[in-house]
């Protein structure tokens, strides 16, 4: 088993290859990035000028192949629900597929210079914290845990990309 990454729509490969490390080295796992991706076009809004998230979820279920744990879209698109103005990512809760965006994770969305190592932290926890949807969990009030609700990305820069001992003890239930 292992966890596969899903680039929707373009992407710059070093990022993915960075996601790809970062999230093998949490997670434990054998982790790679799928060579064909998926394009989000048949998600786009222009009445919001954003992506349906919970859309390109449902079009990546079919990207599940028997040997995956997990598959995690990766996208450079701004994403949306329909009952909120942005979402950093979705999840199927206790289902095999998570989708992050970086639109809103960069330091350029918000008028300041690019940050390269910034990007990178957040968006390995915005991966995890989907992923831990996946696994079950649900929003932690513990401020540092991945699992965390993020408002915005000052609420990403506050925690830490691991669980907390509470959510790590629910996996660890769910798992038996």
């Amino acid at each position: 088993m292992n966890l596969q990454l899903l680039p929707v729509g373009e992407l710059d490969p070093k990022v993915m290859e960075e996601l790809r490390t970062g999230l093998g080295r949490i997670f434990r796992m054998p982790c790679e990035v799928l060579p064909k991706g998926l394009h989000p076009q048949f998600a786009f809004h222009p009445e919001r000028g954003q992506h349906h998230s919970s859309e390109i979820l449902a079009r990546m279920q079919q990207q599940v192949s028997p040997d995956c744990w997990r598959v995690l879209g990766v996208t450079a698109s701004d994403l949306y629900i329909p009952i909120l103005t942005f979402v950093f990512g979705e999840a199927q809760l206790r289902g095999q597929c998570a989708l992050v965006s970086l639109h809103r994770l960069r330091q350029e969305f918000y008028g300041l210079p690019p940050d390269p190592a910034l990007l990178r932290e957040r968006l390995l926890k915005e991966a995890v914290h989907e992923l831990g949807h996946t696994l079950a969990l649900t929003h932690c009030d513990d401020y540092d845990c991945v699992m965390a609700a993020s408002h915005s990305v000052e609420w990403i820069d506050l925690k830490s990309p691991y669980p907390c001992s509470v959510c790590q003890g629910k996996v660890m239930a769910g798992s038996r």
